[in-house]
């Protein structure tokens, strides 16, 4: 197995990822936010897609624990990459700040954006 860790902004609003290769297959662990937890977890399984079966696409499982909203982040993150590297990825996910305020919820958001978009010019290297 490989891992690696990437994370991107500070104090309030940093996102790590903890990325771990499995054989193939990928797991990926978000935290962020003043309380790092598990909000959502998805599993995404690549198969040809439904439109073009020369092209590989993907489906999801997702929970997510009641109350809190990270599953669509979860979701589209494991779809997004089971389809590109045509693997299985699971993805946990919990972003959290306390009485968070609009501006504190979009600059999370986009580190999240950015530990995502290393993740996949580190996997490009892999895969």
């Amino acid at each position: 197995m490989r891992s690696f860790k990437i994370s991107a902004g500070t104090g309030l609003h940093i996102v790590e990822a903890v990325v771990t290769i499995c054989g193939r297959d990928i797991n990926i662990c978000f935290g962020g936010g003043d309380t790092f937890h598990i909000g959502a977890c998805a599993l995404a399984v690549q198969r040809p897609s439904l439109s073009d079966p020369s092209k590989i696409s993907s489906s999801a499982s997702v929970i997510c624990v009641t109350a809190h909203k990270e599953d669509e982040l979860a979701r589209s993150a494991a779809l997004s990459l089971a389809a590109r590297f045509n693997t299985r990825v699971v993805v946990t996910c919990g972003l959290h700040i306390d009485n968070a305020t609009a501006e504190d919820i979009d600059i999370l958001f986009a580190n999240y954006q950015k530990v995502l978009a290393d993740i996949e010019r580190e996997l490009l290297e892999v895969y």
